[in-house]
């Protein structure tokens, strides 16, 4: 590992930067989109390769919570706000201005003017009521096939159950102007528009090419003709994806800032030692999570290293629909077997820290008072032995070729978990699954798994934003059922922002921690690797990374 002397990290809630061997070097993101400048801009004639650790599961964001997919529809689609790359609050995009009326229950948007799709249909008020309308009357059968759908963790229920549900309708004010209306206050509303799964698609592109029909099957998920060819408002436009390679090229009726880069080529490279090979050899400009393992050798070669704040957790999901992990003592011996710090020191990079609750410690409704058992081996197994256990077997699922920025080796951190596990006297089958065999799709939904290996990336500074999706309502993933949890989860969403609200998601931490429906690991950082011919590249905690942003040597 590189010694901390080497790295700087920012104070604020953004990203940092590690220049190593190139002075002057700066990981502060480029000016935000603007619609008119006093001299006309050069055209983008650049190609820039960036390598990734996987393809995407699909480029319907609404259908997703892949963080490889956003990484390809952030370019293409554009929602009705955007978010600071480094405070993760919201922005002015496609919406130019909003207010709220009605004691938070209606919110009008003013659209931005003369804006395309990118097959040349308009925005407007009609298409954007068009995708919240899609969204919300998603069909049962639709929502079985693809549990990724950020839809019900936000808003909490579709039109079958509209009583429910936080959305109530969209209306068409005039071309222009929009209105959507709530059924209750949900005072992160415009910070949970930010998400990429609220992206603006063309209407017409989503009837033409069936996008509720999910009748192909690419990297084992099953997914809509539309997601294989999304079609929005943003820089650059879809233009091919074949199994090298997904292409974009930047759009010419574009209504804001272009950048430099004509065509973007995001290339898979599924482990951290043929990404950083791939960028020796000048084959990609750039490649995103970097690697314990990976990092001092980068840094001896003079590579350009910039981290990002923690804004993921990693975590050890438990299923409490397989016994005998419905048991509390069974559940708090596995937490109590995990070494936390020495998985830490062996595969995060360095200032990564331990979590003991779901929500980072930079937002509000952190915990500092959370219950955490600690490394406590022995112990562990004097609570399976007050609870009965017998050796049952307990299938532990992890993903194959693939790196996440909350799981930067997965394979190496279940070896590691599973002889913890085995060392107090559990009995585990590895069930190994390759990420792109549909290894998300299968640790969400019901099934025989005992425990599995996942995290959570946030993309806006909200608690909700960890809790609300991962522990708001029952989960397949977990087995978890706390209505009790669910309701406070449910009362923290409609409270305004100061000390109450604060000191409710505090207590939910508290009683998620105490319950141990999953044992978080680690709030790690993540890190990119640029070569020579970047300049400056805009690395976000929240993963809002638009390459337009990105500024190139001349």
């Amino acid at each position: 590992m590189a010694s901390n002397k080497m790295r700087r990290l920012s104070i604020q809630f953004g990203a940092a930067l590690l220049a190593v061997g190139l002075a002057g070097c700066t990981g502060m993101p480029g000016p935000a989109p603007s619609s008119s400048t006093t001299n006309s801009p050069a055209e983008p004639s650049e190609t820039f390769n960036f390598g990734t650790a996987s393809m995407p599961l699909g480029l319907d964001p609404a259908m997703t919570a892949d963080s490889e997919s956003y990484r390809v529809t952030r370019q293409v689609l554009e929602g009705l706000v955007g978010v600071d790359g480094e405070t993760g609050q919201t922005t002015p995009l496609l919406a130019t201005e909003w207010k709220d009326s009605n004691k938070g229950l209606s919110y009008d948007f003013k659209l931005r003017s003369d804006v395309t799709f990118h097959d040349g249909t308009p925005l407007d008020a009609t298409a954007v009521c068009a995708n919240f309308n899609r969204w919300f009357t998603f069909p049962e059968d639709l929502r079985k096939q693809a549990p990724g759908i950020s839809f019900q963790s936000v808003f909490k229920a579709y039109s079958d159950q509209p009583v429910f549900s936080i959305f109530k309708d969209c209306k068409v004010v005039s071309a222009s102007d929009v209105r959507i209306n709530l059924t209750r206050p949900f005072t992160g509303f415009l910070q949970a528009l930010t998400l990429p799964a609220f992206a603006i698609s063309s209407p017409a592109a989503l009837e033409a090419q069936k996008a509720n029909v999910l009748d192909q099957v690419r990297n084992g998920q099953a997914i809509s003709s539309y997601a294989s060819h999304p079609v929005g408002t943003g820089p650059y436009v879809f233009t091919e994806w074949d199994e090298k390679k997904i292409t974009l090229s930047s759009y010419n009726g574009y209504w804001g800032n272009r950048g430099q880069i004509a065509t973007i080529n995001f290339i898979p490279y599924d482990r951290a030692e043929s990404r950083q090979q791939a960028l020796l050899d000048n084959k990609i400009d750039a490649y995103d999570l970097v690697t314990s393992g990976t990092f001092d050798q980068l840094v001896k070669k003079g590579v350009q290293i910039i981290q990002r704040d923690p804004f993921s957790v990693m975590y050890l999901g438990i299923n409490q629909a397989v016994a005998p992990l419905e048991k509390p003592e069974v559940r708090q011996a596995i937490e109590m077997a995990i070494d936390k710090e020495a998985l830490i020191r062996k595969f995060f990079i360095d200032n990564t820290s331990q979590a003991s609750q779901f929500v980072p410690p930079k937002l509000s409704g952190f915990n500092n008072n959370a219950p955490s058992l600690g490394y406590n081996p022995e112990k562990a197994k004097e609570l399976l032995k007050k609870a009965g256990y017998k050796g049952e077997e307990l299938k532990f699922y992890y993903p194959l070729n693939a790196t996440r920025a909350y799981m930067p080796t997965p394979e190496k951190i279940y070896a590691e978990i599973s002889r913890q596990l085995v060392a107090v006297g559990f009995n585990i089958k590895p069930v190994p699954i390759d990420w792109e065999d549909g290894y998300l799709q299968r640790v969400q939904s019901a099934g025989d798994r005992g425990l599995h290996l996942l995290g959570w990336n946030g993309s806006y500074a909200d608690a909700d934003n960890f809790l609300g999706p991962l522990f708001g309502e029952t989960r397949a993933e977990f087995g978890y059922a706390d209505s009790e949890v669910f309701h406070k989860i449910e009362r923290a969403r409609a409270m305004p922002e100061g000390d109450d609200r604060n000191a409710q998601y505090q207590s939910i931490n508290a009683e998620i921690a105490a319950s141990v429906p999953a044992v978080p690991i680690a709030f790690p950082i993540s890190a990119l690797a640029l070569s020579n011919k970047v300049e400056s590249y805009p690395a976000s905690p929240v993963l809002n990374e638009v390459f337009t942003n990105v500024r190139l040597k001349p």
